[in-house]
């Protein structure tokens, strides 16, 4: 979808067209490390591609959400098949899963701060049901204000609700909102085209920022455990629900998802920036579109694997930390909080480490303590919150594929 079938034009984009795009990102990647070493002093120009990029995504992400989901509820006759319950089931099983490996990670490998940060000067939430009325909050705010905060909550409730209303309406109407939801893909599809340009910005920033790659040397253990868990998660956890649901070998599917929308999301570090390329993957793999323009904003929002693993460990190296020992039951009950949670938490980046010191007060741990880890957590963020967002990204694209197949396999069978 991404390359053009029949390029026309100067040399130059004859031979881009012809190049895959997964090979044009990696190509800004080398690129990118490479400008960092030998001119490592810009700030203007090569860091403003890697913004722009990313601001470009997370600008039309919200349209893109109300649109493609209005549409599709619009279009939805009674009896048509949607798969989102299979989908939702293995979301949920995969968070569990999730957050059970890195509980059991985080017995066998422990970790510590040898020295907490400082000046982590962030809010979180205190508990439970303050996050659930965050969640509701978020959910019914105004549309308009929505659009602008990019609240994804609010605007994925309000495209169903509009959605369900408009299916009622005229058949010009939806051919309109069917055509604005075209027009809307070509848009994100010229966004994508510059994903190469943007990442090389984007390596580029994070390898010449100051401390760079340096500030993880202190927190090495943490940081190889929590990837080593979500690369457990990848590569082994989800290919088993895959193959469960579809009875194929599930990884030419899972490295595609993980190469063309884990590498984007590992960049860009927001699932919702995220957004775009995924649907794009969706309708590359062919799969059925009254699905994956439901089911990919729906997982952007509650599909938190990535998240819960951070929660988990880092609230358990806390712990370590302040020598509490904790016992199977509590910390069960702390990933079962974390899974939860980890629904709420936003799809921007570092989102959730908010929600750390709602973890550490089932241990007791003070909040003080709780956001320093959150201070350690930013830190660590440049390797932590580009794999769990990669993770949580691809893991959207990888579920949905899952479950369409399975549709598929059923209907054959019938």
């Amino acid at each position: 979808m991404l390359e053009s079938e029949n390029p026309k034009g100067p040399l130059f984009f004859m031979v881009l067209s012809r190049t895959p795009f997964i090979l044009q990102i990696v190509c800004g990647l080398i690129l990118g490390i490479f400008a960092a070493f030998v001119y490592p002093y810009d700030t203007t120009v090569i860091p403003t591609f890697g913004v722009i990029f990313v601001k470009a995504l997370k600008a039309v992400a919200p349209i893109l959400i109300f649109v493609l989901v209005s549409a599709a509820i619009a279009k939805h006759k009674s009896g048509m098949q949607t798969n989102l319950k299979p989908i939702i089931t293995l979301y949920f099983v995969g968070m569990v899963l999730s957050g059970g490996l890195a509980l059991v990670m985080s017995y066998m490998y422990p970790s510590t701060f040898s020295e907490l940060a400082t000046n982590a000067n962030v809010s979180a939430p205190q508990g439970i049901k303050e996050v659930l009325v965050n969640f509701v909050t978020q959910a019914v705010e105004n549309p308009v204000s929505a659009f602008i905060n990019g609240n994804f909550v609010a605007i994925l409730l309000w495209s169903i609700a509009l959605g369900l209303m408009f299916r009622y309406s005229h058949d010009n109407t939806k051919r309109v909102l069917d055509d604005l939801a075209i027009a809307v893909s070509g848009v994100i599809r010229m966004v994508i085209r510059c994903a190469p340009l943007g990442v090389f910005g984007l390596v580029y920033s994070s390898c010449t920022q100051e401390g760079g790659f340096s500030n993880l040397l202190n927190y090495v253990h943490v940081v190889v455990v929590l990837v080593v868990t979500m690369l457990i998660i990848a590569l082994i956890i989800n290919p088993v629900l895959v193959f469960l649901t579809t009875h194929k070998n599930p990884y030419p599917l899972v490295f595609k998802c993980l190469a063309k929308s884990g590498t984007t999301a590992f960049f860009t570090r927001s699932s919702a920036a995220n957004l775009p390329v995924n649907l794009a993957l969706c309708e590359e793999l062919g799969l059925n579109k009254a699905t994956y323009t439901i089911s990919i904003p729906l997982g952007c929002t509650i599909n938190m694997s990535g998240a819960g693993v951070t929660i988990v460990i880092m609230t358990m190296a806390a712990a370590n930390t302040l020598g509490i020992h904790v016992d199977f039951a509590s910390a069960f009950l702390m990933c079962i909080a974390s899974v939860l949670c980890a629904c709420g938490s936003s799809g921007v980046a570092g989102g959730s480490l908010m929600l750390i010191p709602l973890a550490c007060s089932i241990f007791g741990i003070p909040n003080d303590i709780a956001m320093q880890v959150i201070g350690i957590g930013f830190i660590i963020g440049v390797v932590q919150d580009s794999c769990e967002t990669a993770l949580n990204s691809s893991t959207d694209v990888i579920f949905t594929a899952a479950a369409c197949e399975r549709a598929e396999r059923k209907a054959a069978n019938s």
